[in-house]
């Protein structure tokens, strides 16, 4: 069954995705143009907009679990809407088998480790983050000081 979806999540900076993969466990292939899914689309799910389904597997980078050879990748892919940057497109039939256990339900940990990542690539010297805990829902919360190199 293939049940490919796109993260909702803007990718800007290739740096803080590396840096958020690193964080969930996750290797970084650089310039790798396939990512490991079901291997083709059967219609049993709604395509990404924008995506034909030859698009399905294609990619300009790849996330991928080092420890678990059998689980699905993430294909880092150019946007279709027209926007800058890139997008997150995987598999998550019986939950990457693997894959979401590293990155959460619907990329959920991996979005967050990429929000932070782009924050401190942001902040620079003159804030740094002091503190970070979770709330109930599991959401990530930092807390920033100022303070930098002045």
């Amino acid at each position: 069954m293939s049940h490919v979806v796109e993260v909702n999540l803007q990718i800007t900076s290739l740096s803080a995705l590396k840096t958020a993969a690193k964080r969930c466990g996750l290797e970084f292939a650089e310039g790798k143009e396939t990512y490991r899914w079901y291997g083709r689309h059967v219609g049993d799910y709604p395509l990404p907009d924008g995506f034909k389904a030859t698009d399905l597997g294609k990619c300009e980078h790849a996330l991928r679990v080092p420890d678990k050879k059998n689980a699905y990748e993430i294909g880092v892919v150019k946007r279709r809407d027209g926007q800058p940057g890139y997008t997150l497109l995987y598999d998550f039939y019986c939950g990457g088998f693997g894959l979401e256990e590293k990155v959460g339900k619907q990329c959920s940990e991996l979005c967050q480790q990429y929000a932070k990542a782009v924050i401190e690539e942001t902040i620079g010297y003159e804030f740094s983050v002091t503190h970070e805990e979770r709330n109930e829902d599991g959401a990530l919360v930092l807390t920033l000081s100022q303070g930098g190199a002045w």
